[in-house]
C-alpha cells in the first residue's frame, strides 16, 4: 500500500484516560495542518459496530470462547482497515486510532492467554505489513482504571472480567512496548495536564 499519510494509535487499559489523549492528539495533528479521520476499534463501520456490540454485550446463557472473541475483533478490524484506514492514508490523511492491533494482543493474548501462535497467524493475514506510525499506550494500575471505569457507568462484558485478567493484560501490554518500536508509554496516573504534556512532547520529538 502506498501510503501517504500516517498512523497513530493511542492504546491503554480502561479508565486510563483514551479519550482525552485522543482529543490531544486530533487537536495537535489538525493545528499542523493534516486532515485527521478518527477511528475506534472494534468499530468505525456499520458492520464493524454490530460486531462490536456482539463483543462487548453481556451474555446471560452462552460463554463466549476467548478464540471467538478474538475472530470477532479481526473481523472487525478488517472491515474497518478496507473501507477506513488504508483508502485515508492512501489520500494522505493522518489516521488516529482509539485502539488497534496491539489490544487484541494484549486483551486476548494477555489477559485470555490464546497461543501467541494464533493471534500472529491472524495478524499477518488481516493486516499484512501495516503498522502504526506511532502508538501511545497510557498505562495505569488496573485497579484505579477500573474505578475510574465503574464512575462512568454500567461496565460491559469484557470491563465485568477480574483484576487478575488486567493484571495480565497489562504485563502483556508492557512487554510489547518494551519489545518493539514506534511505542511510547505514558504514565496515565498523572494529572490530566501532566498527560497531555507528555503526549505532546512525543509527538514534537516523531513529528517534528
Amino acid at each position: 500500500m502506498n501510503r501517504k499519510g500516517k498512523f497513530i494509535v493511542i492504546e491503554g487499559l480502561e479508565g486510563a484516560g483514551k479519550s482525552s489523549a485522543i482529543a490531544t492528539v486530533k487537536q495537535y495533528l489538525q493545528r499542523a495542518g493534516h486532515e485527521v479521520v478518527c477511528t475506534r476499534e472494534p468499530g468505525g463501520t456499520a458492520l464493524a459496530e454490530s460486531l462490536r456490540t456482539l463483543v462487548k454485550q453481556v451474555q446471560d446463557d452462552e460463554v463466549v470462547a476467548p478464540q471467538t472473541e478474538l475472530l470477532l475483533m479481526y473481523a472487525a478490524r478488517m472491515q474497518l482497515l478496507v473501507n477506513v484506514i488504508q483508502p485515508a492514508l492512501i489520500e494522505g490523511k493522518w489516521v488516529l486510532g482509539d485502539r488497534h492491533d496491539m489490544s487484541s494482543r494484549a486483551y486476548q493474548g494477555g489477559g485470555r492467554q490464546l497461543d501467541e501462535a494464533f493471534i500472529n497467524q491472524l495478524r499477518h493475514a488481516v493486516l499484512g505489513d501495516l503498522t502504526p506510525d506511532l502508538t501511545l499506550y497510557l498505562d495505569i494500575d488496573p485497579a484505579i482504571g477500573l474505578e475510574r471505569a465503574k464512575a462512568r457507568g454500567e461496565l460491559d462484558r469484557i470491563e465485568q472480567e477480574q483484576l487478575t485478567f488486567f493484571q495480565r493484560t497489562r504485563q502483556k501490554y508492557l512487554q510489547i512496548a518494551a519489545s518493539e518500536p514506534n511505542i511510547e508509554v505514558i504514565d496515565a496516573s498523572q494529572s490530566l495536564e501532566q498527560v497531555q504534556d507528555s503526549i505532546l512532547a512525543v509527538l514534537r520529538r516523531v513529528f517534528e
